[in-house]
């Protein structure tokens, strides 16, 4: 069995440091071997590009950019009326994806618009969708780049979010019907919306490209106060061969480095010095 490979996520983790190449240099000093960046577009691809070689680290995944924040947006795949704007989104994405040299893109749904009913929801968001995300599959099969859908749990975290269960997930991934189309599973989110992890995980295994992590409810360290035991997760995903990537998507209860014992821990129970590569 495999020992697990972990990312840092440089959007939650190492917030002590103000610029990402400083994150990505903390995160390579922590031992980590591989990093998420999930919008890296405030900085220029190829400052992030040397700054994860000086650092050791291989870059994983990034989002598409998010839309106008400002206005709400958390995505635009699925909102109807802007196919243009997440047809840009995906372009920037693909761009920046290639100058880091990271192979996966997790494609955001977006929101709900306000005062949506749901049939519009269910049927016209939907179908947006899917046909966004074919358009992408293309592009990103051109570019030997696999696409991911996240769900996000809809009772804490975004009441909005138009994803937000592996099942609702897995249906949309089957009407497109895309090989380099895979599901992004967060344990978090997964708990929150369905609980069931281990037979989750076993259904949906054979669609997972991209796994992460935080305790469940208040999305700290998994070795933190909460709902789930990730020791005997780890060693599930360990005997399923997962042998993709674990992002480490959490908010340190206080500083990054002090919060990492698990993974030292983790790490010396399977004899690997620092991230195992």
């Amino acid at each position: 069995m495999p020992p697990l490979r972990f990312a840092a996520n440089l959007g939650w983790l190492f917030q002590e440091e103000a610029t990402l190449p400083r994150r990505m240099q903390a995160a390579g000093r922590a031992g980590f071997r591989a990093a998420e960046l999930p919008f890296p577009y405030a900085c220029a691809a190829p400052e992030l590009r040397a700054a994860a070689e000086r650092a050791g680290l291989e870059l994983v995944l990034i989002n598409t950019p998010p839309g106008n924040q400002e206005k709400g947006d958390k995505g635009l795949g699925a909102v109807p009326g802007r196919q243009p704007e997440f047809r840009e989104a995906l372009t920037l994405a693909v761009k920046y994806a290639k100058d880091l040299k990271c192979p996966r893109i997790h494609i955001m749904a977006g929101r709900v618009p306000i005062g949506t009913e749901q049939e519009v929801v269910s049927t016209e968001m939907e179908t947006t969708f899917v046909e966004n995300l074919r358009y992408a599959a293309d592009i990103l099969a051109q570019e030997n780049l696999e696409g991911l859908l996240e769900p996000i749990n809809s009772r804490i975290t975004d009441p909005r979010y138009f994803l937000s269960t592996p099942q609702q997930a897995a249906a949309i991934l089957k009407k497109v019907g895309s090989p380099n189309l895979k599901l992004q599973l967060d344990i978090f989110h997964c708990q929150i919306m369905d609980g069931n992890l281990t037979q989750n995980l076993k259904t949906y295994f054979p669609i997972i490209g991209h796994i992460q992590i935080a305790q469940v409810p208040a999305r700290h360290e998994p070795n933190s106060a909460g709902e789930l035991n990730f020791p005997y997760l780890f060693q599930l995903l360990e005997s399923m061969n997962y042998c993709g990537y674990i992002g480490c998507e959490y908010k340190p209860e206080g500083d990054t480095l002090k919060g990492l014992s698990w993974l030292h821990e983790y790490w010396e129970s399977h004899d690997l010095q620092h991230g195992g590569h």
